[in-house]
């Protein structure tokens, strides 16, 4: 299987196809790799402005992002009163660390929804959320570009080259993106005021809401 063969519609269809596919992969919890696969395939070869590719890419995962951020936020009123108390130490955590979170969350290419979640739970600043996410996507999707444009289909083709169809990738993403889900509902239930009590003792001041 060629790569190109996960996204046929790639090198036709531009930077629109890169804009939703990288928006509507990216508003979908824990499943980011739609769009990184789209980005590194277009990067490779001249036929698209590397600078383009980059921006679209970190504005509109950015923007995908925030709406989860949003859901998040206004998703604490549907959160039982017993569950809000246990996650009151991790929300002091998060929005001490919120922007830097954020930022590496968004940088690198770990599951970021797993620090954006809780962060929107934890009512963290939304303009502070919005510039820390959009300054690591940029720098991950200029990283994504170079890294695929000049090193080009030597680091993807030895992924998929044994590969017949794409849908044992697409399995995996969902299969993924399951994992992540339950990892949330596992932070939604744990007792941080014993996990965190321990050693970041100031997480359980109620008067350190900061």
């Amino acid at each position: 299987m060629d790569f190109t063969d996960i996204f046929p519609f790639a090198v036709n269809d531009g930077y629109l196809i890169l804009t939703l596919v990288n928006f509507f992969g990216s508003l979908v919890p824990f499943v980011p790799l739609p769009g990184f696969l789209l980005l590194a395939t277009m990067s490779i070869g001249n036929q698209y402005d590397l600078h383009i590719l980059a921006l679209l890419s970190a504005v509109s995962a950015t923007i995908a992002k925030q709406i989860i951020f949003f859901v998040s936020f206004k998703g604490r009123k549907i959160i039982s009163k017993k569950t809000q108390k246990r996650m009151r130490p991790f929300e002091r955590l998060v929005k001490k660390y919120g922007a830097a979170a954020a930022f590496v969350a968004a940088a690198t290419p770990v599951p970021d929804d797993i620090i954006f979640v809780p962060l929107g739970l934890a009512k963290y600043n939304p303009r502070r959320f919005f510039i820390s996410t959009l300054a690591g996507k940029i720098i991950l999707s200029y990283s994504i570009v170079f890294l695929y444009h000049y090193l080009g289909l030597s680091i993807v083709e030895p992924l998929v080259k044994d590969l017949d169809s794409a849908t044992p990738i697409y399995i995996g993403i969902a299969v993924f993106g399951i994992m992540m889900t339950v990892v949330i509902v596992l932070l939604l239930r744990l007792d941080w005021a014993k996990i965190l009590g321990k050693f970041l003792p100031w997480t359980l001041d109620e008067n350190n809401n900061d």
